[in-house]
């Protein structure tokens, strides 16, 4: 009985199960999906309307990354909530990001062109903002959606979503610079937010960094609701 292994088989077997990650990641909706499941758990609902699809294509492209088995649907009463299969996806989908922005100069022209109109909103980062945090020199504001917040947000950051902020401007201090973050290089919440604090007089800008990338850096997270308001973080500042 021969012992001969079939060599080319199993590396043909292998990188073909390592393919199907690929495939999965083909679509530019798909990454979006993920993009999204990286901030915290949405239902189909939610996923279809925050990237525009209608929900059958949002169903369809979920499926396939589920067989991927990037992620995993629970029902929930009458919704289908999904969420990341294992933290290693959101390792996972960062690291392909940086590379794709390392390896892609298309991608740092496509940035440019959609911040050509408000060029003065060129992002902190996050070295300057972590020193300033701690020097008490700023403000840092989490415009994402709540849900997103409470499952993890940098730690002292006041939770403000952009749809609250033009209703609560006055709870923001004068005397203090605020930097705004949301989800990342391409979420234009913290543009938004940026813009609209400058237009009342605000002294504001923006941190392009994700809490991924802050994790990354070796840097604790925060998770639930943060006890406290901005008076007490002007206290800590004084």
């Amino acid at each position: 009985m021969s012992n001969h292994i079939d060599k080319r088989g199993f590396k043909d077997s292998a990188y073909g199960q390592l393919a199907r990650i690929g495939k999965a990641l083909s679509s530019p909706k798909r990454l979006e999906l993920l993009d999204l499941l990286c901030q915290t758990d949405r239902t189909v609902e939610i996923l279809a309307r925050e990237t525009e699809m209608s929900l059958a294509n949002t169903s369809q492209h979920l499926q396939v990354l589920e067989a991927a088995r990037l992620v995993q649907a629970k029902k929930q009463g009458r919704f289908v909530v999904y969420s990341l299969a294992d933290a290693l996806v959101s390792d996972f989908f960062r690291a392909f990001r940086v590379l794709a922005e390392d390896r892609l100069a298309e991608i740092e022209q496509l940035r440019r062109r959609f911040l050509e109109a408000g060029a003065d909103l060129d992002p902190v980062d996050a070295e300057t903002l972590i020193n300033r945090v701690q020097k008490g020199e700023v403000v840092a504001i989490d415009v994402r959606p709540i849900e997103e917040y409470k499952t993890a947000h940098i730690p002292g950051a006041l939770a403000l979503p952009l749809q609250e902020l033009k209703r609560r401007l006055s709870e923001l201090p004068r005397n203090r610079e605020i930097v705004a973050y949301c989800r990342g290089p391409y979420c234009v919440l913290a543009i938004d937010a940026v813009r609209l604090l400058r237009a009342r007089g605000l002294r504001a800008h923006r941190l392009e960094a994700s809490v991924q990338d802050w994790r990354a850096r070796g840097l604790t997270v925060a998770t639930g609701m943060e006890r406290g308001s901005i008076k007490a973080l002007q206290r800590r500042a004084r």
